[in-house]
């Protein structure tokens, strides 16, 4: 059963890998009866990392697999050993690539993260978690010897889009079997399946074509377009996205009407209306008309009215043949030549667009923001990403890390906003699977208290 090989839209589930975490620890040596700290640092997780690859024409290698993770960072060690940082996950991804958020719920897309035009643009799309603290950055005057250390933070674990858009100076487009297959075949090296039977392309095709005069470009055959495709139907969406790439387009025609006998100049307005309908950008796109099999009898009248339409389109027109080569020297001349043309126009970007401090700024917004919402009388739920990850580095089996973390919540004013939400000390709280009870303004003063006394209890010891 023959396969087909190209993908051009996939969603993969991407993850970094979780930090390690940090070391409790204190310092060992002969006469010291009580060292200072000297837990390490948990390392870093990996980051998962997708990097442009010109040799690469399909998102096939995301086709089957969907689930990508990178390394975690190991842990923390005494003596201030600092745990090892994993390694990136790095996914290649052809040219054209546009990268998209979902939506964890509907699994829509959400909004773009990148588009990748560029040869080895690299953007991170799962960022790795930070490594857990080690004890030793929790001293303070009054806390001497921290006998808690952070855990690893958590790394992101969310769905992505990929879809690729075909990276052409110009693109054939017309109805079913009129001839751009063989057009493609006959002015380059692509050899595509042709038949005389629609929807011979189910894929796009790519070749590149040279002209008499040494001038190159790369022309896009996309498969076959019909009446409703801005709507999706036949092949529509799927491959009106590749023509929005592409600088220049192709109308080819077929001047037989083909065996449905269609007049060929209502199939030229068909064409064009479904363009603009998918985006109104692309009827004023540059294009040019090519009136194929203009060898056949009987095609003078509608050749006629053809090049009139275009022309008062203003539109270049080109009788051609795709059997006997009629007319493509001339086409090929004028069609590299605009092509050139196209391409003076475009801003040279000796820099590449540098995705990842929009994308992390972007990120980290959306991190910090915290949502309250009362799930019954009493009964408060907070979420947000950066609250909940610092609930999971704590360790629950320590009052110490407890008793920071509410000094946590209180740096970034959680206290403050259960309050303003309409919490009363005495509620409970849930974040994830823990719960506590809301203690209001006194909560700060609580952790001040159990800081003298842990701090009492290190100056005995000693």
């Amino acid at each position: 059963m023959p396969t087909n090989t190209f993908t051009d839209l996939c969603r993969i589930n991407v993850k970094g890998g979780d930090g390690g975490a940090g070391c409790m620890s204190f310092r060992r040596e002969a006469f010291v009866p009580k060292g200072g700290p000297d837990g390490g640092d948990g390392g870093d997780g990996g980051s998962v990392v997708l990097v442009t690859d010109p040799q690469l024409s399909s998102l096939i290698d995301y086709r089957y697999k969907h689930h990508f993770k990178a390394e975690r960072g190991t842990h923390g060690q005494g003596a201030r050993r600092h745990g090892r940082a994993g390694e990136d996950l790095v996914l290649r991804v052809p040219l054209g690539t546009v990268v998209r958020e979902l939506d964890p719920q509907t699994m829509e897309p959400a909004y773009e993260i990148a588009d990748l035009t560029q040869p080895s643009q690299r953007v991170v799309v799962a960022p790795g978690g930070a490594g857990g603290r080690g004890n030793i950055h929790f001293v303070t005057s009054v806390r001497r010897a921290p006998a808690f250390a952070e855990k690893g933070e958590p790394a992101l674990d969310h769905w992505i889009e990929l879809e690729m858009k075909l990276m052409a100076d110009a693109a054939l487009v017309g109805m079913p079997s009129v001839g751009k297959s063989s057009l493609i075949a006959r002015l380059s090296a692509a050899r595509p399946k042709i038949a005389d039977y629609p929807f011979t392309t189910l894929v796009p095709n790519l070749g590149v074509v040279r002209a008499k005069t040494g001038a190159s470009f790369v022309v896009a055959d996309v498969p076959g377009l019909i009446e409703g495709a801005s709507e999706g139907r036949g092949l529509g969406h799927e491959f009106l996205r590749h023509i929005e790439r592409t600088a220049l387009i192709l109308h080819v025609v077929d001047l037989t009407g083909g065996y449905e006998g269609r007049d060929p100049l209502e199939d030229y307005r068909t064409i064009n209306s479904e363009l603009a309908a998918y985006a109104q950008e692309l009827a004023s796109r540059s294009q040019i008309v090519l009136a194929n099999k203009c060898d056949m009898p009987g095609t003078e009248d509608a050749l006629g009215r053809l090049r009139e339409a275009a022309e008062a389109d203003g539109h270049a027109f080109f009788a051609v043949s795709a059997v006997t080569g009629e007319g493509l020297e001339d086409f090929t001349t004028a069609c590299a030549a605009e092509v050139a043309e196209l391409r003076s126009r475009i801003e040279p970007t000796a820099i590449l667009p540098d995705f990842n401090e929009a994308v992390e700024r972007e990120r980290q917004r959306r991190d910090r923001a915290v949502q309250i919402r009362m799930e019954s009388r009493g009964i408060w739920r907070v979420s947000g990403g950066l609250v909940e990850r610092m609930v999971v580095q704590t360790d629950w089996d320590n009052d110490e890390a407890i008793a920071y973390l509410q000094h946590r919540f209180d740096r970034m004013g959680l206290d403050a906003k259960l309050a303003a939400a309409g919490c009363q000390a005495g509620d409970e709280v849930r974040i994830l699977g823990f719960a506590f009870d809301y203690e209001g303004e006194g909560a700060q003063d609580a952790y001040d208290e159990l800081e003298e006394e842990l701090a009492a209890s290190d100056e005995e010891g000693e």
